[in-house]
């Protein structure tokens, strides 16, 4: 019998595959997924949520997210916590590019402030901001100040003259994962670091002027300090080279550390460590200076934007109230205090495709958040909406306060350039209003928005499900892509 056919439904979007499925499962699978397309999931996602739940240590379920797709080893819109006494740690569970996430700045401008000059605009946030594969950052670092960076992450930025110290307070874990430690990681992903840092990078990575279009919710909009009208900017990169080569480098360690602790799995994928190992604890150290690296990569971005409005509309930032709202990660795994059955548990939760969503009250939430919850984003794809939500009770109880992170693929980049032209493209997003600028018309075919799931029921099915709940609806007026 296979996988789907023992898939039960609990409620609207919400599934689960029962423990009893398989006797190395120590935990359920559990599904959010639009119950139009349940049918349509892909094989190999649902045999690695189960293979994720046959892991040591796993705690409740093994969660796969409304934009849930094949990855390497955990499913992209995958999610799992793990006990600290018996858990282990599984770079497959963060995946590649080590805290990729999404900033959103917000401003008190609005469509007529920027009438004529939306073309000047793109064309010099495109220069500014260097894009694409390898590009290369637009500073050069000291010697050693690599390792200053990997360790302060944003904090670094914000010295170094890269944004405004209360940027710090609106950022997840305020840009900067403590037990962060530049000394264990390679030469090799420093010097990839290096050139890149300040760089938005290739991919679903972009940069995005966009309007406000819609508010759900006014009470949570105004704590949030968004408007319908109001003139916001997105960005969507991650760690480039130097989370890429930590999460290689961390692979081959974890192939021979399952192997030496006789961890049993599924998929070689999966090769992990116990958490009191120091293979996992290197690993852990080495993904926080990643994630820093991230979170310093979007400070300097969101300077390097600041300066572009400013120099275009002749004002200053601050005049124009071009505040951070939040900045979320979406690939990391990070130490969280959880209720599980029915006691509070330190966990190691791994987050892959996935948005953190802590509900109201949690003291992780920036204190004038606290209220509400914290700010969820969720990006759409090339020329489509993106979304703002809250985090919610019911995500704390379920689904270790995480949602969903975008619209999942479902036609791989060779794909989408063979079956999209990126003159058409153009034409369509320019008859919508939409400017694109990218580094070349491939990029254009390979992230065409029908390469994508509909991020409208993606965040649809978050919203309905409870486990993060609508607050504005953005749409874009440029794209920047790498």
């Amino acid at each position: 019998m296979s996988i789907k056919d023992e898939i039960k439904k609990v409620r609207d979007n919400v599934y689960e595959i029962p423990g009893s499925f398989n006797k190395k499962m120590r935990a359920s699978g559990r599904l959010y997924i639009a119950d139009e397309y349940i049918d349509e999931l892909e094989d190999g996602a649902v045999e690695q949520i189960v293979n994720v739940a046959c892991l040591p240590g796993v705690q409740r379920y093994s969660i796969g997210l409304p934009d849930i797709h094949f990855g390497y080893g955990f499913p992209i819109g995958g999610v799992a916590a793990f006990a600290l006494r018996n858990g282990i740690v599984s770079p497959g569970g963060v995946g590649f590019d080590i805290n990729c996430g999404v900033r959103l700045i917000k401003s008190n401008l609005t469509l007529e402030d920027i009438e004529g000059k939306l073309d000047e605009l793109t064309e010099k946030l495109f220069k500014n901001i260097p894009s694409g594969v390898g590009s290369k950052g637009k500073i050069k670092l000291k010697e050693n100040e690599i390792n200053d960076v990997l360790d302060y992450g944003a904090e670094w930025a914000v010295e170094n003259g890269y944004g405004w110290s209360e940027d710090l307070e609106v950022l997840e874990e305020n840009g900067r994962m403590v037990d962060a430690d530049s000394s264990i990681v390679s030469d090799k992903a420093k010097k990839r670091g290096i050139p890149q840092l300040g760089s938005l990078g290739s991919g679903n990575h972009f940069l995005e002027v966009q309007i406000v279009d819609e508010i759900y919710n006014e009470e949570v909009a105004e704590v949030f300090g968004l408007e319908k009208g109001m003139i916001v900017i997105m960005i969507h990169s991650g760690s480039r080279g130097c989370g890429h080569q930590i999460c290689s480098d961390y692979l081959r360690v974890m192939d021979k550390a399952y192997k030496k602790y006789k961890i049993n799995i599924d998929d070689r994928q999966l090769a992990c460590a116990p958490l009191d190992s120091k293979e996992a604890q290197n690993y852990i150290q080495a993904m926080a200076a990643a994630a820093n690296y991230a979170w310093a990569n979007r400070q300097m971005m969101t300077h390097w934007v600041r300066e572009t409005f400013e120099e275009v509309l002749g004002k200053s930032a601050k005049d124009m109230e071009m505040n951070i709202v939040y900045d979320v990660a979406h690939n990391i795994a990070k130490m969280e205090t959880h209720k599980i059955f029915n006691r509070e548990e330190e966990v190691l939760v791994h987050r892959k495709g996935a948005t953190r969503a802590f509900g109201p009250g949690r003291e992780e939430v920036p204190e004038k958040y606290r209220a509400v919850g914290q700010p969820v984003l969720i990006p759409g794809t090339m020329g489509t909406a993106s979304y703002v939500l809250h985090g919610t009770d019911v995500a704390m109880e379920e689904t270790f306060g995480s949602t969903a992170h975008g619209a999942g693929r479902v036609l791989s980049r060779s794909k989408a350039k063979k079956q999209y032209d990126a003159d058409k493209i153009t034409d369509e997003l320019a008859s919508k209003g939409i400017k694109i600028k990218a580094t070349s018309k491939h990029v254009i075919e390979e992230e065409a928005p029908g390469a994508y799931k509909d991020v409208d029921s993606v965040v649809r099915v978050s919203d309905s499900t409870g486990i993060a709940k609508l607050v504005a609806k953005v749409k874009p007026l440029s794209v920047c892509k790498g």
